[in-house]
């Protein structure tokens, strides 16, 4: 049985590569995934909002659901490791994570039907406007949740003096 510490230094390339964590089952669930969800976060947001480029290279079929369903996964991974959520029951967690990850990807899917149909009729507009609105409501969502992390955990040392 290897300790959490034996894997960090079995990953010489983590110490390379920022951002790169051992490969165990939690960071495969809880980084990764989550990593690639964003991939098909950012893939979708192309997808809607300049849908023949993603069709000439992919044109036997509609690769819109799949690119849903992880994006879904990854952000729904993604909230469910949170700080603020762990002191939840399972159920609740399952819940809410589930909830706003279907809430946030449906939403941006939403705003870029609704971009695509007031923006410039040109592709190369349209593909960087998905991808800047993408990374932005990623940065948002993301800032969101580490705002109320450090304010949960802000609140339970305070509680705990």
């Amino acid at each position: 049985m290897s300790s959490k510490k034996e894997n960090e230094s079995e990953c010489k390339m983590c110490k390379v590569i920022p951002g790169l964590k051992p490969l165990t089952p939690a960071n495969v669930a809880f980084h990764y995934l989550p990593l690639f969800g964003a991939a098909n976060y950012a893939t979708l947001s192309i997808n809607v909002m300049n849908p023949s480029l993603i069709s000439s290279m992919i044109p036997s079929r509609d690769v819109t659901n799949i690119l849903l369903i992880n994006s879904v996964v990854g952000s729904g991974l993604y909230i469910y490791s949170r700080r603020h959520l762990q002191p939840a029951p399972q159920q609740i967690r399952l819940m809410y994570s589930g909830f706003e990850a279907v809430m946030f990807n449906f939403g941006s899917v939403l705003l870029w039907a609704v971009l695509r149909t007031v923006s410039p009729r040109s592709n190369c507009i349209s593909t960087i406007l998905g991808l800047v609105t993408g990374g932005g409501l990623i940065y948002a969502g993301h800032s969101i949740l580490k705002y109320i992390d450090h304010t949960i955990s802000s609140s339970s040392s305070i509680s705990s003096k």
